[in-house]
Parts: C-alpha cells; sequence; structure tokens
C-alpha cells in the first residue's frame, strides 16, 4: 500500500510531465538543426503538444502550462512576445471546445484535425506576425513548416502515447 504522502508526490511528478515535455518540444524547436532551411520552418512541437494532450490528458496540460510554453518558446525563438502564446492558447481553447470530435474518431480522422488545426495556426501565427511588421510576412516558412508538422504529427503522437501509457501506468500502480 502506498503512503498518502507518496501518492500526492507522485500525483505532482505525474502533472509536471506534459509542461516538462512541453519544454523539451520547446528546446527542440529552437535548437540549430545544421540543416539548411529546417531552422526556420522545423515542426511545430510545441503545437503538436498542446492539441495532443488537449485531446486525451486535458487536465494535465492547463492553460497556465501552455502560457509558459508559449512564452518560453516566444523568447527563446526571438518571435514576438505573446505571438506564439497567443496563437498555442487560441488552438487550446479551439481544441477543448471540439475534443469529442477528436477523440470519438479513428486516428486518421485524429490526423486529419491536427492537419485543420495545423492550417488555422498556421494562418493565425502569419497574420499576427504580419500586423506586428506592419507588413505582410515571408508565408513559404509558415507553409512549409505546417506541411513538416503535419508529415510527422503521427510519429510525434505516438511518442506522446507512449508517456501517457506511462503516466497511465504509474496511476495505476497507486
Amino acid at each position: 500500500m502506498t503512503e498518502p504522502w507518496s501518492r500526492g508526490l507522485l500525483a505532482s511528478l505525474v502533472m509536471l510531465v506534459p509542461p516538462l515535455v512541453g519544454l523539451v518540444c520547446v528546446l527542440i524547436g529552437v535548437a540549430p538543426s545544421g540543416i539548411s532551411g529546417l531552422d526556420a520552418a522545423g515542426p511545430a512541437l510545441t503545437l503538436m503538444l498542446v492539441y495532443f494532450w488537449t485531446i486525451f490528458q486535458p487536465a494535465l496540460l492547463p492553460p497556465a502550462a501552455v502560457f509558459l510554453v508559449g512564452l518560453l518558446q516566444d523568447i527563446l525563438s526571438g518571435a514576438p512576445i505573446g505571438l506564439g502564446t497567443l496563437v498555442l492558447l487560441g488552438v487550446q481553447q479551439f481544441v477543448a471546445h471540439e475534443r469529442r470530435v477528436f477523440t470519438a474518431r479513428t486516428f486518421g480522422i485524429a490526423w486529419f484535425g491536427f492537419g485543420m488545426v495545423a492550417f488555422l495556426a498556421t494562418a493565425a501565427g502569419w497574420l499576427l506576425g504580419s500586423l506586428h511588421a506592419g507588413r505582410g510576412i515571408e508565408l513559404q516558412p509558415f507553409v512549409m513548416q505546417m506541411l513538416f508538422s503535419i508529415t510527422l504529427y503521427p510519429l510525434v503522437s505516438w511518442l506522446f502515447g507512449q508517456i501517457v501509457r506511462v503516466l497511465k501506468s504509474l496511476e495505476d500502480a497507486r
């Protein structure tokens, strides 16, 4: 039998996992790849994180955590402070509102849903970035990032799914 204090500690550690995964996503996203063109259009790992966790474990990634992940990403990537944060929070709210549609379907529907969310997030990011710059900014890196992200989503969601399985096994062991 597990002591009450250790159950509380385990629950706290479980709650930290998605934000910590978000931190890793940010660090991977801002790390130079050494591949020409990839740094400007690498996969939107934080977008995948917010989409996945909002569908499958929404309580583990509250808006405050999304805010902090987005803010850190904005700071480290050199983006206008708050731009990516606003997009991620908007995505979280949209996906939470439509969660039933994404969870009641096959993976193909979830993947298609991610594609739609990636398109909307790309459009919002480009529009907000253009408004901030006072002119239309180059669209190609946004589109390349969107396409790369949609392509990689099955692999990344599988990795996130493995983390969810581990967390569930830890909760069951309590």
